[in-house]
C-alpha cells in the first residue's frame, strides 16, 4: 500500500501526516478518510480548483492530468509545474508527498 506524506499546513494538518492511500483512490479521498479536511467544493467533480494540491515526490506515478484539469488549474492559487487537483489524481503504487497550498479559490467554508 502506498505511503502518502502530508506536508505540515498550518490550518488543516499542523504537524504533517504519513498516511497509507489505496492504490485506485484519488489523493482528495485518501486525504478525507484520514481525517484531514481539504476543501472539495464541487464535490469532487474536476469543477473547481479549491482541492489543489502539489505533489512535491511522486508526480510521475499519478494518472495523466485531463485537458479540463489543466484548465481549471491555471486558475488555481500558486500553481506550479507539479499541481495536480486531489480530486483527479488517482494513486497508482508509489509513495508520495504531498503540500497543500495555504490559500484556495474557495471564498466561503462550510463549518467555519
Amino acid at each position: 500500500m502506498p505511503q502518502l506524506i502530508v506536508l505540515p499546513h498550518e490550518h488543516l494538518c499542523p504537524d504533517g501526516a504519513a498516511l497509507d492511500a489505496a492504490s485506485g483512490d484519488t489523493l482528495c479521498d485518501s486525504l478525507i478518510k484520514a481525517g484531514i479536511e481539504l476543501d472539495h467544493a464541487c464535490e469532487q467533480s474536476c469543477a473547481c480548483t479549491t482541492c489543489h494540491v502539489i505533489v512535491r515526490e511522486g508526480f510521475a506515478s499519478l494518472n495523466p492530468s485531463t485537458e479540463m484539469e489543466d484548465d481549471l488549474l491555471d486558475k488555481a492559487w500558486g500553481l506550479e509545474p507539479q499541481s495536480r487537483l486531489a480530486c483527479q489524481a488517482i494513486v497508482d503504487g508509489a509513495d508520495l508527498v504531498i503540500e497543500i497550498p495555504r490559500y484556495s479559490i474557495n471564498m466561503v467554508k462550510e463549518g467555519h
